[in-house]
């Protein structure tokens, strides 16, 4: 059975962008007779309000679609993803990072490059091979710090990993592009990587929708899967939701959302047409 999901992050109303997302995963399970799932990813609680998740399942249901089975919650599955966590510390394939931002950046610069991958600047690995003594001296004194994957020592377990991409076909997976990415931290119990590959698998999800400009993190999200044991879902990244000067849609550069457009007298027809679905 086909099983998708639309997951929003509760830190501002949804814009067009988030409508054709959302349409898009409900189209792909009903024209298979399969369950479309709506997960709220509020991990991040600093910046997610209860307010704008209720907003959210207004928008959703006036828009007319329909999801199966409870909403899921990120915030509510902590112990999920310390679990998963656990089980790749336990087989050494993470490590605890002390380094700030800004200690990042003077290290590339004394190293006199600046390697870029997808999400930005790379991060050079310097807690890497700090001692495991040094490690539990800093952690028991208190030090900040992240907890990163060892994206190296992981292909090596893994070996060559492809997925299968709808718009794409067989897709390589480079996840060395992103460098060891975080995926806990002091002030968040999980990362945007690790909470999506646990949940997926968890809910049973078998085709993971979402726009093209996420493709890059899916290297990242099937290595996870290969170390987890978890299985692989078919992906389809689709096109990106753009305003009138090529950008993409989003909540910081102030996209009209689906309620101010509601509230303006806006049909749930016209809505689907601006948002560019037929």
């Amino acid at each position: 059975m086909i099983v998708t999901r639309f997951a929003p992050s509760p830190t501002g109303r949804l814009h067009l962008g988030h409508a054709y997302s959302a349409l898009f995963a409900e189209r792909a399970a009903r024209e298979a007779g399969g369950r479309f799932l709506l997960r709220i990813e509020d991990i991040d609680r600093a910046r997610c309000r209860p307010e704008f998740e209720a907003r959210i399942l207004e928008d959703l249901a006036w828009l007319g679609l329909a999801w199966d089975g409870p909403v899921r919650r990120q915030s509510e599955h902590t112990d999920d993803y310390r679990a998963a966590l656990d089980r790749l510390a336990v087989e050494g394939l993470t490590y605890p990072c002390f380094c700030s931002r800004k200690e990042i950046e003077a290290e590339i610069a004394r190293a006199g490059s600046a390697p870029h991958g997808p999400s930005g600047l790379i991060y050079p690995g310097t807690c890497r091979s700090l001692p495991d003594d040094e490690r539990r001296r800093r952690i028991e004194a208190g030090s900040p710090h992240a907890i990163r994957l060892d994206v190296g020592r992981a292909l090596e377990r893994s070996g060559p990993l492809f997925w299968h991409d709808r718009a794409r076909g067989k897709v390589a997976a480079e996840p060395a592009i992103e460098g060891d990415v975080v995926l806990a931290r002091r002030d968040a119990p999980t990362s945007y990587h690790l909470a999506v590959t646990v949940d997926d698998q968890l809910q049973g999800v078998t085709l993971v929708t979402r726009g093209a400009d996420l493709f890059a993190a899916t290297h990242i999200h099937r290595l996870l899967q290969a170390i987890l044991g978890y299985e692989t879902p078919d992906y389809h990244h689709h096109p990106v939701r753009t305003n009138d000067r090529g950008e993409r849609l989003s909540k910081r550069d102030g996209a009209a959302s689906l309620s101010s457009l509601r509230e303006a007298g806006r049909s749930p027809a016209d809505v689907r047409m601006l948002a560019g679905w037929d």
